[in-house]
């Protein structure tokens, strides 16, 4: 059942994460881009520091961070400084919906870190549905000369999802502790450090109306689509939750056309399907059967003269995949004692 909850709250992250381009891109007209970069992330830290004020309880049973996990919260909010102000100028040179599609590499990035970094394991079936889902984000990035162009926006996009790439790993490390502990550390301090390098770059301040706006679209597109993908990472893994993440480059580019009435042909259609098939995958190999089987083996032993009898139990984790061809197990040693009737004879 935890896991059914953490497909649905990487998928409810994407959905509030898509709101960001199309909505950033009206907001680049009066914003400056590291100066939204800075709003964003400080929408993100007030707005969850304000709601965990009110989940006292849920805050309180939560695991708080610790000095070991210094050097993984300095490195998450490092690369949250870097990625979106790289968005931010992706998007600005161009258009929304190329920087939405463009997005999805972030899912590459996040599983190649996990497999060879931090050694996160990655199944044959994952790695096809990251193929499929990059092939479809491929099909739309090259829908000719309006939708995508290899320009300086493109590098910038693809810049900053490197960084989310290191970041996602980076807080996979910590997703176990404290989620409003994380988004705020994270929305404050990224927010603001941002804001020093707006400050050195000199960008004009906004109006206010401007300000609050940034910061509400912060609070919705970082703040609970953070707090809710940590959540699910907690659960899923950096990989998998990335994998699920990848319908948000579909929904903000649906979107920029609704809001921006940017182009959207039927290529968008065939890619969204070959997306689905990959998230069918992704899904397939989440839900896997879980459980344990328990061996008692018996054995005599001979020493000082005295032959002893020992009962011994010990457990295998089995993970069953739904939709393998054939019946494998993957063996976990969990445990290893004496029973309280062994004999000793």
């Amino acid at each position: 059942m935890n896991k059914i909850k953490a497909i649905v709250y990487a998928f409810l992250a994407a959905v509030f994460y898509a709101v960001n381009v199309p909505f950033s891109k009206l907001l680049l007209k009066e914003v400056g881009p590291t100066t939204m970069a800075a709003l964003l992330y400080l929408g993100a830290g007030i707005g969850i520091g304000i709601l965990s004020l009110f989940n006292k309880k849920d805050r309180e049973k939560s695991e708080h961070l610790s000095k070991k996990d210094v050097p993984f919260v300095f490195g998450m909010i490092v690369l949250d400084i870097a990625a979106p102000i790289f968005l931010m100028l992706g998007i600005s040179y161009g258009s929304s919906a190329n920087a939405s599609l463009l997005s999805n590499f972030e899912i590459v990035a996040t599983t190649v870190i996990a497999l060879f970094i931090f050694k996160e394991a990655v199944s044959r079936r994952l790695w096809l549905a990251i193929a499929l889902i990059t092939l479809s984000s491929i099909l739309l990035s090259f829908e000719g000369t309006y939708c995508f162009r290899f320009s300086y926006g493109s590098l910038f996009v693809l810049l900053a999802t490197a960084c989310w790439g290191f970041e996602n790993n980076c807080t996979r490390n910590i997703s176990s502790k404290s989620t409003y502990e994380i988004v705020v550390l994270k929305g404050i301090f990224s927010g603001l450090g941002s804001l020093v390098i707006a400050v050195i770059k000199r960008e004009a301040m906004s109006g206010p109306e401007y300000i609050a706006a940034a910061l509400l679209l912060g609070f919705v597109a970082y703040g609970l689509s953070i707090f809710l993908y940590v959540r699910a990472q907690n659960v899923l893994g950096a990989a998998k939750t990335s994998a699920y993440y990848a319908v948000a480059p579909f929904i903000g580019a649906f979107l920029s056309f609704v809001i921006l009435r940017e182009h959207l042909s039927w290529v968008y259609v065939a890619s969204l399907a070959v997306m689905a098939a990959g998230s069918v995958l992704v899904v397939a190999d989440t839900l896997i059967r879980h459980h344990v089987h328990e061996h008692q083996h018996t054995f005599t032993h001979t020493h000082d003269g005295t032959t002893h009898t020992h009962t011994i139990t010990h457990t295998h984790e089995h993970n069953h995949y739904l939709t393998d061809d054939k019946h494998g197990h993957r063996h976990i040693l969990r445990d290893l004692e004496r029973l309280p009737g062994a004999m000793h004879t």
